[in-house]
């Protein structure tokens, strides 16, 4: 039977699923907002809006998602980082998994606040729409789109680092690192 909690060697089930579940739905995230924005609006006015409407309830589960981690984190502790790390990549680890929490819940209350802003819902699947987070305001709906746009990309960079670090620790230091957060 497997189990469900962390102990002080490897992340137990529950947050392994939840850390796979959250990187597919960030991975589905980037690449479909990376891909509607770079649509035309002529000519894909229904594919577009489509996107845009899953990238909006995608986004919600992806928050939902966050502030569960966040909770899972906060009663179930860490397994301790490996031995062999040296002070300043303890420190840089630490620093990166904060930013992700951070990100993790920034990215979609700017997406909520930009579209709140623009005057736009924000439906959920059809299952029900969140409240406006604010009033119509154009210019705050541009400077929220820039600023949602980078968010994504300081957590592509993060990805990129946290995906090259944890091979780093498999193929060179042969540690157990990520073999931690398989399942």
């Amino acid at each position: 039977m497997p189990a469900w909690f962390n102990d002080t060697q490897r992340y137990g089930l529950a947050a392994v699923l939840l850390h796979w579940g959250m990187a597919a739905v960030l991975a589905v995230l980037v690449a479909m907002g990376l891909y509607m924005v770079a649509l035309p609006d002529a000519g894909y006015d229904q594919l577009k809006i489509t996107l845009i409407l899953v990238h909006k309830g995608l986004g919600m589960v992806a928050f939902a998602l966050a502030v569960v981690r966040i909770a899972w984190r906060w009663v179930n502790p860490l397994p301790a980082l490996v031995a062999h790390l040296p002070a300043w990549q303890q420190v840089a680890a630490r620093v990166v998994h904060l930013c992700f929490y951070a990100l993790m819940v920034l990215l979609p209350l700017t997406g909520w606040a930009m579209s709140s802003a623009g005057g736009y819902p924000v439906p959920v699947f059809g299952w029900f729409s969140l409240p406006p987070l604010l009033g119509l305001h154009p210019r705050l709906f541009d400077a929220l789109t820039v600023l949602h746009r980078w968010l994504a990309d300081a957590l592509l960079g993060l990805l990129a680092l946290h995906a090259g670090a944890a091979l780093d620790h498999h193929l060179r230091h042969r540690d157990d690192t990520l073999l931690r957060m398989l399942p």
